[in-house]
């Protein structure tokens, strides 16, 4: 077993700044991710409002460049999903990441594995993923080339995506739960946001409804609505795509119960970013505080701040050589005999 002095789980923006801050300060670091780096960013179109690019950036792009400074500065990038992880509560011990392909030892963890999209809960939406239901616009918007679809969410994210079909669309229809003269029906922050979508002539807001049902068999043929106010139900056969975007759910399955965490499974951090477990860290979307805002530029300054707490921790004292011997006799007895 390899030890790193630092082990970052998830690359996207956050575990990115860490490790540019953690490479460059020529700390021992590896990334591991199960894809490849740039978590939710991968999946967005044009980023207006990330400091220092005067005209808008293309979300992927913005990540490679992230990716690549962190690489010029040495940082390793592994793809491989992290399925456990055996923490050590002693201060100055290591902790045993358990991957789909390798077992590494980690003298500190960053966990930065952001969040994934929730999924509709209506009859159909299951049945459909990826069969004229999608929660990525930009993955799938131009299967969808003069189409009709429905959009349903309508904060920032769900605006932004309505925004990019219209790229590809026939028309839009923006599926708002609340009526129209409702201050707060449409969530997004971003006014000048909601007033493009607004003004866009392929969207079409309706509202005061939710879909009920999305119909087909193999593949999208329609959805009914339900009219909030009255309860009649409405079917729009010409629909032929539902996409949604209704918010993000921590991915932090792998340590559950190990971590503490909120209701809503956010792990939880000092303002240094430090989880209950010395040495292990936690930032952007995966994080509590950092979760409800999901922005890019949070999840940065979350990736500084654990990168230097964690070069903090590895500089204070020394490291128990008997914690680091009882780690590697235990994965030494988890190892089979090669039978020489």
């Amino acid at each position: 077993m390899i030890t790193r002095d630092l082990v970052i789980i998830g690359g996207g923006p956050g575990g990115l700044t860490a490790g540019i801050y953690a490479a460059r300060a020529q700390i021992d670091t590896l990334m591991l991710d199960k894809a490849a780096p740039g978590g939710q960013l991968n999946e967005t179109t044009e980023v207006e409002n990330y400091p220092g690019f005067a005209e808008p950036i293309q979300g992927p792009e913005l990540m490679a460049r992230m990716t690549e400074q962190a690489q010029r500065f040495g940082l390793e990038i592994l793809m491989q999903e992290v399925v456990d992880i055996e923490f050590c509560e002693t201060p100055k011990g290591i902790h045993i990441i358990h991957t789909d392909e390798d077992v590494i030892g980690a003298k500190t963890i960053i966990v930065a594995t952001g969040a994934h999209a929730v999924h509709l809960s209506v009859d159909g939406a299951e049945r459909l993923a990826g069969h004229g239901v999608s929660y990525c616009a930009t993955c799938d918007g131009f299967f969808f080339q003069d189409k009709n679809l429905i959009m349903v969410g309508v904060g920032d994210s769900g605006l932004t995506e309505a925004l990019f079909l219209t790229r590809y669309a026939n028309e839009v229809r923006l599926a708002v739960r609340h009526p129209e003269d409702d201050p707060l029906a449409i969530r997004a922050k971003d006014k000048m946001l909601r007033e493009k979508v607004l003004a866009n002539p392929k969207i079409k807001v309706l509202w005061n409804v939710v879909i009920d049902e999305i119909l087909g068999q193999d593949h999208v043929e329609g959805v009914v609505l339900k009219q909030l106010d009255t309860g009649e139900l409405i079917k729009h056969e010409d629909i032929e795509g539902v996409f949604a975007a209704i918010g993000h759910r921590p991915s932090t399955s792998f340590v559950k119960g190990k971590l503490d965490m909120d209701d809503n499974g956010y792990l939880i951090t000092d303002l240094r970013m430090r989880t209950r477990v010395p040495g292990v860290y936690a930032v952007g979307d995966v994080r509590q505080f950092s979760g409800s805002y999901a922005q890019a530029a949070i999840a940065v300054g979350d990736g500084c701040i654990a990168s230097l707490e964690v070069q903090k921790y590895l500089g204070s004292g020394k490291w128990l050589e008997d914690q680091l011997s009882r780690q590697v006799l235990h994965l030494a007895s988890l190892t089979p005999s090669s039978g020489h």
